[in-house]
């Protein structure tokens, strides 16, 4: 049977894939009986998972209203970007022309499955698209980076799911291998636009997209993260 510490860490990590993923939309409400009774797990150690959400602003959290996924304005989505700008900024310019050869492949390989998942049309393309953007932050080899590009990719994932088109998503594979082809060649004067570019493209598509399962209760969405959690 798993600790306490486990659980809560099982259900934050499920509820997290879940926002990551867009499953869970801005607004949705996260009451602690049907997660609890989704992850067997005690209200306690849901409001704590909750907790470590809310400590990355993907979750809000009111007295006598609940928990909600966080649901930031477009102006903080403007800010939010202008700041991931900067830091992403300072991670390709600490990896141009620094990638090992292992660093490639793995790179490689992130893209490989976020190309599978969007081709497949299966909703882990959001989350291997945004870790295309952590892994490059850990590479870094900067516990401080890494950390902040976490909180920065996960508030990012709940404005696409707030504001992002439909098709928002359709141009970054290829952006993600035209960025990893200039790390390996050290190419600054094209690789510093290209982010820049990536990123504006991202923002810029985010406007006037219809919420995904409206129709569904959070039982039902949290279902398979609830049963992998489990599994683990």
């Amino acid at each position: 049977m798993k600790q306490r510490g486990e659980r809560v860490d099982a259900i934050y990590a499920g509820l997290r894939l879940a926002i990551l993923e867009q499953v869970l939309q801005p607004g949705t409400k996260l009451p602690e009986d049907t997660i609890g009774e989704q992850f067997g797990a005690s209200r306690t150690v849901v409001r704590r998972a909750l907790e470590l959400l809310a400590s990355e602003e993907l979750v809000d959290i009111r007295p006598n209203r609940g928990a909600t996924v966080a649901k930031p304005s477009l102006e903080e989505a403007r800010d939010l970007f202008s700041v991931r700008q900067d830091v992403e900024h300072l991670v390709i310019r600490r990896l141009c022309g620094r990638l090992t050869p292992a660093q490639v492949k793995r790179l490689e390989a992130q893209i490989e499955a976020e190309e599978r998942a969007h081709r497949e049309g299966r909703p882990e393309y959001i989350r291997h698209a945004a870790e295309f953007h952590l892994v490059l932050a850990e590479m870094t080899g900067s516990p401080l980076l890494a950390r902040y590009m976490r909180q920065l990719v996960g508030r990012s994932a709940l404005i696409l799911g707030l504001y992002g088109r439909p098709r928002w998503t359709d141009c970054s594979v290829q952006e993600h291998r035209d960025l990893v082809a200039c790390l390996v060649t050290g190419d600054w004067a094209r690789l510093e636009p290209l982010m820049h570019d990536h990123l504006e493209a991202v923002l810029s598509r985010a406007i006037d997209t219809a919420a995904h399962d409206k129709d569904r209760g959070i039982r039902d969405l949290l279902a398979p993260y609830a049963e992998a959690a489990r599994s683990a």
